[in-house]
Parts: structure tokens; sequence; C-alpha cells
């Protein structure tokens, strides 16, 4: 349909009139409401006062509240703020624990035009007082058994106010805190709502600095609603006010990859897991709280999987959505959970990227496909979540076909995509139209689905042919005898680099070495096959929770460099 300019109309009439009305037709008639979160609390306490949020606490009781008690709280929280003098734009930082106190920062905090910058107390000292110092924070909120953390990081850093949240009766020492309860008292009837702009600051979050120093990524109002409205989605995480959800992702985590945000637009109910994510806590809280939708990375869920295996009659539960990102999912942690009535749904993303950009729900060819055929798919990253425009590129910045062969990176732009760090740091990660290049190299198949092989820096030149270790990792976790599997480069005279295995074997399991490169020579050809394998009680975690590659390309470099032995040390 093609739309014309105004003509004359039959019958002398007012060409004046005309164009009036034409220029009234190019103009939106629309109302122009801001997407702020204050329509989330608004919504929350209005439709859902009385559906459950749920926290463990550090001593593992069960606190119970309701949206209406909790969306109150955040208002008193604002006010709170506000009456210490808390400006628009002010950083508030929080080094907490998932659990309803850190769910009333996530809107207390931006209700009072304030930034909520999210802790990770998983890092080390020298990175938490950079951070704190990059992000400018004025106030501090921290959980009273992260004192003693908060101990070792005042040396560093002086924020001008720390309320702690309090989960026994000992005293405070009254010169360096204050009670975060008594913060609320002071707010409670007097928040002063500012005016909301959708593009204002809301959150901050750091990424994990693996390569280097830790980078701020900056969220709006605007990005975190439409992040919330897109993970809600059928096709997407698909989330209702008949669900019960459990955040498993910290909520220092890219903003627990949005999920109480998403939760709270909808109305569904949050239970909280408090500092006890070990596999037996877990499974109690999901099966005692009828959880339907949870996420974390895989690593948490491989320890579960063990734990439903070793006893499976002691936990009931019911059937759960699970969302799996942070790293690659190998193909038997989907089976085994699937085994349990557990669906496993990958997503791929970032801090950058708020962070859901890509989410592997089939379209109905892939679904309908015998369940070896579909599992390719299961594995694979998924398809571009709406409104995020995806692309593989080059090393010269060309973009590259959807064609499931050319590997190149992914660089991805939308609307909850950042386009800058907090400082203007960073420059390089963005190519010169403006795309964030996100270090993930992938394959786009002819249908859409993103098909990581690796990390840029974790790639491995053989001979001058690149090896995935993802792959290898994920071929090696499918071996029935092993639970985890990292794979990293080390040095080699001949070839330049060559992969190394560093595995975990499952409790009283075990495989030799002519057993795994048998296994993986199934899949691969020989040239990719790792000659060395290294046996670990555990491999090292990043402060996300994601296998620490860095850790390990040091600690195996001279393994390199002196050539080694082949074979299972």
């Amino acid at each position: 349909m093609t739309i014309e300019g105004p003509r004359l109309a039959a019958g002398g009439a007012r060409p004046d009139i005309q164009k009036n009305t034409w220029e009234t037709l190019m103009r939106s008639t629309m109302m122009t409401d801001g997407l702020t979160l204050d329509l989330l609390v608004e919504r929350a306490e209005t439709l859902f006062p009385a559906v459950p949020i749920v926290s463990r606490a550090p001593d593992r009781r069960l606190i119970r509240s309701s949206y209406g008690a909790v969306m109150g709280r955040a208002r008193a929280l604002a006010g709170g703020l506000q009456a210490a003098g808390l400006q628009a734009g002010d950083r508030v930082a929080s080094l907490m624990w998932n659990h309803q106190m850190h769910l009333e920062a996530y809107f207390g905090v931006p209700l009072a035009g304030g930034v909520l910058h999210t802790l990770n107390p998983r890092l080390s000292i020298d990175d938490l007082a950079y951070v704190m110092r990059h992000g400018g924070d004025r106030f501090l909120m921290l959980d009273e058994g992260l004192l003693p953390l908060y101990a070792q990081l005042r040396e560093h850093v002086e924020p001008e106010r720390v309320w702690v949240v309090r989960w026994q009766d000992a005293p405070l020492d009254g010169s360096a805190f204050a009670d975060y309860e008594d913060l609320l008292a002071i707010g409670r009837d007097r928040f002063a709502p500012p005016r909301l702009d959708e593009a204002d600051p809301c959150l901050m979050c750091y990424t994990s600095g693996t390569t280097g120093r830790p980078k701020g990524v900056v969220y709006s109002h605007r990005s975190t609603v439409l992040h919330a409205l897109a993970s809600a989605l059928p096709d997407e995480v698909g989330l209702s006010c008949r669900d019960t959800v459990t955040p498993v992702v910290p909520m220092f985590h890219a903003n627990a990859w949005g999920l109480p945000f998403a939760a709270t637009l909808v109305g569904a109910s949050q239970v909280f897991p408090g500092p006890h994510l070990d596999p037996a806590s877990l499974l109690d809280l999901f099966a005692g709280e009828g959880v339907t939708v949870t996420a974390g990375v895989p690593t948490i869920w491989l320890g579960l999987l063990e734990a439903l295996r070793r006893e499976p009659e002691r936990w009931d539960l019911p059937a759960m959505r699970t969302v799996v990102g942070g790293s690659a999912v190998p193909a038997a942690l989907i089976e085994g959970l699937t085994h349990f009535g557990m669906s496993v749904i990958q997503g791929w993303g970032m801090t950058e990227t708020s962070p859901l950009a890509a989410l592997a729900r089939l379209k109905p060819a892939e679904e309908a496909l015998p369940p070896a055929e579909r599992l390719r798919y299961q594995t694979s990253q998924g398809l571009p979540c709406p409104l995020v425009r995806l692309r593989i590129a080059d090393e010269a910045g060309q973009a590259l076909p959807w064609d499931g062969a050319r590997m190149g990176e992914v660089q991805v732009r939308g609307p909850w995509i950042t386009g800058a760090y907090h400082g203007d740091e960073g420059a390089d990660k963005f190519a010169p139209d403006g795309w964030l290049r996100t270090g993930d190299v992938a394959v786009i198949d002819p249908a859409g689905y993103v098909l990581l092989t690796d990390r840029t820096k974790d790639l491995i030149k053989s001979g001058g042919e690149w090896i995935s270790s993802v792959a290898l990792e994920n071929a090696l976790m499918n071996h029935p005898a092993v639970l985890e599997a990292a794979v990293i480069a080390v040095a080699d005279a001949r070839w330049g680099e060559r992969p190394l295995a560093v595995v975990v074997f499952k409790s009283g399991e075990a495989a030799s070495v002519d057993d795994l490169k048998a296994f993986l020579g199934a899949r691969f050809a020989k040239w990719m096959v790792p000659d060395r394998y290294v046996v670990e009680n555990a491999i090292p975690r990043t402060s996300t929770g994601k296998f620490n590659k860095l850790a390990l390309r040091e600690r195996y470099r001279r393994m390199g460099e002196d050539g080694g032995d082949e074979g299972v040390a």
C-alpha cells in the first residue's frame, strides 16, 4: 500500500485544510509515556499484592513476604535514600546475595532516581575496590554475613554511608554502619517520586574482567523494561503469573539475567536461594516451593544432576523450565535433566547485552525432528531474541553469510545492548558502525540458529588450523565418566599450539587416556584430538561460576614449554 500526499479535493475544497489534515496524520497520536521501572512496581502491587516472595536466610529459615509488602518497602527504601541525600544519578552499591532485600534495592534505588551498582563478592579485594571507585559509588548496602569482606574492602574505599541487612540480633558498630531496617523506617511515608525519564540510568554492573580490568555497563530504565518484556515472551523464557521463579544466577551478575524484573512485570512468584547454592539446598527449595522456572550457569546444574542421580527418590520436582547460560551446555546435561522433568533452554548473552541476546527455543520444524537431530539445535545458542540484531564478521569486519559453515565474530546491536562502557573505555569493543563486538566466535545456519564455536581468546590454532575448545569440552562432558572438562591451548614446538584437556571424573568413575582419545576420535578429525590430559578434583571457576581458563593456562603453561608427556597426570 502506498500513502500519497494531499491532493486538491474535487469541488474546490480548501487546500490548507487538506494540508493540515495530512500533517496531523504524519505525527504520532500515541501517548508518550516513558518505559520506567515504576510501571512494574505499580502493576505488581496493584494486581498481584498477595503473590508470594520467598527468601532463604543465611540460617536457612524461609522468610515469606508478598509483592504488596516488598514494593511498599521498596518505596520506603527510596524515601530513606532521599532523606540520606541521594541525588539523581548517584550510585548505590549492593553487596548482597539473592533475597527479598536485594529485590527491594532493584526497585527502590531507581525509584529514588539513583543507580543500583551490584557488586560481586567473589571478586578480589583489589577488583572490588577498583569498581567501586571507578563506578563512583556514594552509598553501600551489604549483607551482615559479608561484613568480614567489607572489613578488608574499607581499607581501600570509604562510602559516605553503609547500611547492613541484619540476620541476627548482635549489635552493630554504630559509628561505621546503620541498620537497613532503620533506613526504611526513616523513609516510610517520606518518598517523593522524582520525574523519571526512560533514558535515565537505573542499574550498573561490571564485567568479570577476565582479560583486563572490569568494565562498567550502565542500563537505562527503557532498556531494562524492554528486556523484561522480551524475556517474558512465549518463545523466550515464557513467564506468566502462573509461574514460580528462582534466579539461581546471582543478582550481582547481569541483574540475575533480568529474571527479577521479568517476573515482577508478569506477577510471577519469586523464590530466592540466599547464599545456599549447593545441589541439595536448591533441590529442596525447588521441590518445596513448586518452582517452575529457574536459571544459572552449567556448573550449577552439573552438580545438581549428580545429586539427582545419587538420590533419585529424594525430591519430587515440579515440571521446570531451566534456562542455562554463561557457557556452552553439554548435550549430556540436557538429556540428564530432561530425565528428571527439567526442560533445558540454553541462553546466550553477556553483561553488555543485559544479558539476553539469543535463546534456544526451537521453531516448529526443528522441534518436530527426531530426538538426536533436535538435540543439535537444543545445544546451539538458538535464535536471536526479538529486537536484537545479530551478525558474524570476519577479521576484516566484513559480514559473513548465514550458511552454517563460515565462522566469524558475533556482533550485536539492539535497544538493550550497551553502546559504550562507563567512562568511555573499551572503544575497541565496538565496530566502526557501532555494533558490539562480543569476542565470541560462531556460525549461523540458514534458519538463524547461532552455534558458538569459541571465544576469540580461547580458539586453538594448531598448524595453521583452528580448533574449537568449546566443541571438545562439550564432547568430553558427554563421556559417561566425565563430570567436567576444560580445554586450553599449550605451546607446541612443531604445531605452534596443541589442545590440553583438563578433566574431572564423576565420583567413583575413571577413564584411560586411550579411552578418552578414542571417544573424541569418533567425533573429531585426528589432528583436533588432544594429545595430553590432566585429571583434577575441580576446575577453577571465575567469580561468576564459569571455568577459569586464564588460571588453567597459567597453571599449565610450562607443560607446553617443556614438551610434557602425553597422558593423564
